[in-house]
């Protein structure tokens, strides 16, 4: 009875190891398999991502870092258009290997995984000069009478609701941007990192930006994997580590003037 009850046990045994889904395949090796990094992005965060809609090509830092990462692997790249609204579902969708450049939220984490970071940025505010003297410091945003506009989807969105309470609060659907909003004149105020905050002083000279006793929300950027997929995280980020040591990063920066 105890050997029959022995075998009765293996064979329940062997049947639930056949019955047991098969581990998924890293993205790694879909990617070397089929010769294609699938990279999700917006096109609209300069100078990161900038599409030409007449070509339908990307220019920018970004596109700079994804372009090696496909050399370094020896595949084709492939951009995969989306917005901020759906940046993260595109990763947990299976849409794209991952993504270009993105700020780290406590928000996206419970949905992604994050590579390590490669560069950070501080969050400023901004207007134009016909208002820009309505303005000192951040306080000076927070009232009943100030428009502050913000792009669904974007950190930028949580940061000024959670800053500007007070303030009438407008949020745009990619790709429309909170900063043509202001530009418009439909609103007065909008907060963008001082990335992009630099590029659009420069290609909009009536923007100006906010005096402030500072910057908020200095925050790590990295891009978005999928959350379960430790081995392409793990490529991922040791790729990083590589290209911080070569200077890669750095040179990369400083030709987009970050």
């Amino acid at each position: 009875m105890r050997f029959l009850k022995s075998i009765g046990l293996a064979a329940a045994f062997a049947v639930s190891l056949l019955a047991a889904p098969a581990s998924a395949q890293s993205a790694l090796q879909d990617i070397l398999s089929e010769g294609v990094l699938k990279v999700g992005t917006t096109g609209d965060w300069n100078p990161m991502s900038v599409r030409d809609p007449a070509t339908n090509t990307y220019v920018g830092y970004d596109i700079d870092v994804m372009t090696q990462l496909a050399e370094d692997l020896g595949v084709e790249l492939e951009f995969v258009a989306t917005d901020w609204k759906t940046l993260v579902n595109g990763v947990v969708a299976g849409n794209y290997h991952m993504t270009g450049s993105a700020s780290i939220s406590p928000a996206r984490l419970k949905a992604a995984g994050y590579s390590d970071s490669y560069i950070s940025v501080e969050i400023f505010p901004f207007t134009t000069d016909d208002k820009i003297d309505r303005f000192s410091g951040w306080d000076s945003i927070n009232q009943a009478d100030v428009k502050v506009a913000t792009t669904l989807g974007t950190s930028f969105e949580k940061m000024v609701r959670d800053w500007f309470p007070d303030a009438e609060i407008t949020v745009v659907e990619a790709p429309a941007r909170g900063f043509q909003e202001v530009l418009s004149g439909r609103s007065d105020v909008f907060v963008t990192s001082n990335i992009e905050g630099s590029t659009l002083l420069t290609k909009f000279p009536n923007l100006r930006q906010i005096e402030t006793d500072g910057p908020r929300a200095p925050t790590p950027i990295a891009m978005l994997l999928p959350q379960d997929d430790q081995v392409w995280i793990n490529y991922v980020n040791s790729w990083i580590e590589l290209k911080k040591a070569q200077g890669f990063f750095e040179e990369t920066a400083a030709k987009w003037g970050l």
